[in-house]
């Protein structure tokens, strides 16, 4: 008679069926909390609630309430750190009042950080998005292509689509961009008119501008009685071009 190949036995079926679910809820098993905080700890962007929740293997709605406990919890307790919902996901911030604190920390021995130019071109693009270069360098006076260059390299602006009538490029600002200043979105930004300056001091500058732009052949004679008034020349006024690619070395 011929000997029939044994089969596996039910009892051991079920045995590897156990052994995968031992793997499979390992960490669904781990306690909720801990578990979100030490990949928070570890992670280096916002993480979403979705996210979270297939990693630790618990459902989305008790991640979310966990989430939100763990940030009660933390502000109630003082610590030196929030938990915020940024940019469409949770990651840990230092506190506000310690901001001076983590400034000297973080800047001690930096060597390269965005210049005043680059953070002008920054604001337009904020506040103007989405924007062409051309617009940009309309309304900062000068060209911006350096710069802009720096913050799309730096992840701070993105390319948003092309201009239907002219056919440019688009920028907007990033959601990187959220997550360095610390907002949800661009709804959160401050308004702009208290940092307007005076109508008075608009005036001068735009005559200033004004003056340099005009030929010496066509510029007006000077009246030698009158008063002289020395032009204001503002750094990033003319059709120059920035001296730098927006990083300056500390």
């Amino acid at each position: 008679m011929t000997q029939q190949p044994e089969t596996p036995t039910s009892a051991g079926a079920d045995s590897s069926a156990d052994a995968g679910d031992v793997d499979t809820l390992a960490v669904a098993v781990a306690e909720l909390r801990p578990a979100l905080e030490a990949i928070l700890m570890v992670s280096d962007e916002p993480l979403s609630t979705v996210r979270l929740a297939s990693v630790v293997g618990h459902p989305v709605d008790e991640v979310e309430g966990a989430l939100g406990a763990l940030a009660a919890e933390y502000a109630e307790q003082g610590r030196g750190f929030d938990l915020r919902s940024v940019a469409g996901g949770w990651r840990f911030y230092s506190r506000p009042e310690f901001a001076g604190v983590v400034e000297s920390f973080v800047l001690d021995g930096q060597q390269a950080r965005l210049t005043q130019a680059a953070l002008e071109t920054l604001s337009v693009v904020a506040y103007k998005q989405p924007v062409s270069r051309a617009r940009v360098s309309a309304i900062r006076g000068v060209n911006v292509d350096g710069v802009m260059r720096t913050l799309l390299t730096r992840g701070l602006v993105e390319e948003a689509g092309q201009d239907e009538q002219s056919g440019a490029n688009l920028y907007r600002t990033s959601s990187y961009f959220l997550e360095r200043i610390g907002i949800t979105s661009l709804e959160e930004l401050p308004e702009l008119a208290p940092y307007l300056p005076d109508m008075d001091d608009l005036e001068d500058e735009l005559a200033s501008v004004a003056s340099l732009d005009t030929p010496a052949a066509e510029a007006a004679p000077t009246v030698p009685d009158a008063p002289h008034h020395s032009a204001h020349h503002s750094p990033h006024s003319g059709s120059g071009t920035e001296p730098d690619g927006g990083t300056e070395v500390s």
